[in-house]
């Protein structure tokens, strides 16, 4: 039983230049949320280590990675596993990519086993094939936990070596934007914004317009591009060119990031009954140009679905970034950490000549953004630290007694002893040379004294009335 659930057929129809493949739980799910929703001219694959999900999944191509290995058990949320499984049966992967495939979307929630460790291997093999090859993953919830937001870097990084082109998603994006929705629904979201971002892309080259956009102009903006940026829009009214392109650029896809510094964008518009004006196209253009800085190469087509009626759709690719853009990338990497321990000694700064404070606004965004930064300088009043340092400072603690030059003798406690120390002057006792004491000489004060008399004529008195002999 077990081997005919593993033993998938592979279909013969693999006529379609664009193939979706979804790798791991996370993936499959995604996949099939696509196939139900319906991509035009897409075929779609989903490839894991657990048979049940492939058994539960719609999608008619199906490849079991690591039959002998897992025996259909999954990868046990280790990366090391789920690589070692899509090796095992790459060859069934490559027979079906290897039929007309010109370009290849790979889907997988990072942070597991069989998607973060098989995707990157099946993205090898596709780019090896030559052909275009774009991954679309996810970023962790928070709260599943430090250890799978770790692999879930760490399979971003294996990912961004191997594909041309890299759509980072992050679920906690969607958590602030949906939190009080039931999981069920908010899961879906998720599912639905992968299913945008796959779809967003192929259509613009499965669907036809006056203004076309083929594979070649895909490529052109994708191949070899590093992190790529979407966004997709839809409004109607009065303004709804620019409220269509302003929700494109603030799509959950761009994960709160802008598209400044893009060196490529593709921008695909549609309109339905109610078609779009060149005013309205200009626009778009304008504001899009001004939003990438005005130094991007500009692809864009115009297509025509009728099911939008009064409104327009917009549909922004922006490429040429890479990982160190992207916030949790660069968060959850490894800091150094410096260990003190109590018996290290520690250096105090006495002078502080310089403080620089720059002002760097965190760009939550998966793009770059120019910041201009201010420094401001000023020099401290250093005498302040000196005097504190001088009351303060780590100076030995001065002794409150004297330092005894010859030890003591408790023991010597004999009346003979006692009688010597009453008696014998110290002097005499330290072997000390006295003279005798020297007489005060008699200081003799003058008693005489100068005052005016009654004719104010000065008058020398021999007898001074403030100087008497009585003491008092």
């Amino acid at each position: 039983m077990l081997n005919e659930i593993m033993n998938f057929d592979i279909a013969s129809n693999l006529g379609s230049i664009i193939k979706v493949i979804g790798v791991g739980g996370g993936g499959g799910n995604a996949v099939n949320h696509m196939y139900h929703q319906g991509i035009r001219d897409v075929d779609f694959m989903v490839c894991n280590t657990d048979s049940q999900a492939l058994v539960n999944s719609p999608v008619p191509l199906k490849v079991q990675l690591g039959s002998a290995l897992t025996e259909g058990r999954g990868a046990g949320n280790k990366p090391e596993t789920g690589r070692e499984a899509a090796i095992e049966n790459i060859e069934d992967v490559k027979k079906i990519l290897g039929a007309n495939t010109k370009m290849v979307f790979i889907t997988a929630g990072m942070g597991g086993g069989t998607g973060t460790g098989g995707a990157p291997v099946i993205a090898q093999a596709a780019k090896e094939l030559g052909i275009l090859t774009v991954g679309i993953v996810t970023i962790p919830f928070r709260n599943e936990g430090r250890r799978r937001i770790k692999q879930a870097v760490e399979g971003i990084a294996a990912m961004e070596i191997h594909v041309d082109s890299l759509l980072v998603i992050n679920n906690e994006r969607i958590r602030e934007m949906y939190g009080d929705f039931k999981i069920s629904d908010a899961f879906a979201k998720a599912d639905n914004i992968l299913a945008t971002a796959a779809k967003g892309i192929a259509e613009i080259i499965t669907v036809p317009g006056y203004i076309n956009v083929d594979f070649a102009d895909v490529e052109t903006v994708m191949r070899n591009s590093g992190v790529a940026l979407m966004g997709t829009g839809i409004a109607s009214g009065v303004n709804r060119a620019i409220v269509a392109v302003e929700e494109a650029l603030n799509s959950p896809l761009l994960n709160n990031n802008d598209i400044l510094g893009a060196r490529n964008i593709l921008l695909n518009i549609t309109s339905g009954s109610e078609e779009i004006t060149m005013d309205e196209i200009g626009e778009i253009t304008d504001f899009i140009q001004e939003k990438a800085g005005n130094s991007a190469d500009l692809i864009w087509g115009n297509g025509v679905d009728e099911e939008l009626g009064d409104k327009i759709s917009v549909t922004i690719i922006a490429t040429g970034f890479s990982t160190s853009s992207i916030p949790e990338m660069v968060m959850n990497k490894s800091q150094e950490k410096t260990y003190h321990t109590l018996s290290d000694e520690v250096h105090e700064n006495k002078h502080v000549e310089k403080t620089e404070v720059k002002a760097s606004i965190e760009n939550e965004l998966y793009g770059s953004k120019n910041v201009k930064q201010k420094t401001f300088e000023f020099e401290i009043n250093t005498s302040v630290f000196d005097e504190f340092e001088e009351l303060y400072g780590n100076h030995p603690k001065k002794e409150s007694y004297s330092e005894v030059n010859e030890p003591v003798d408790y023991a010597q406690t004999s009346e003979e002893a006692v009688d010597e120390l009453e008696n014998i002057p110290a002097y005499r006792r330290k072997n000390l040379r006295f003279n005798g004491f020297k007489k005060k000489v008699e200081e003799k004060f003058s008693r005489f004294s100068i005052t005016p008399d009654e004719n104010n004529s000065v008058t020398l008195r021999d007898n001074n009335s403030y100087l008497h002999d009585n003491v008092d």
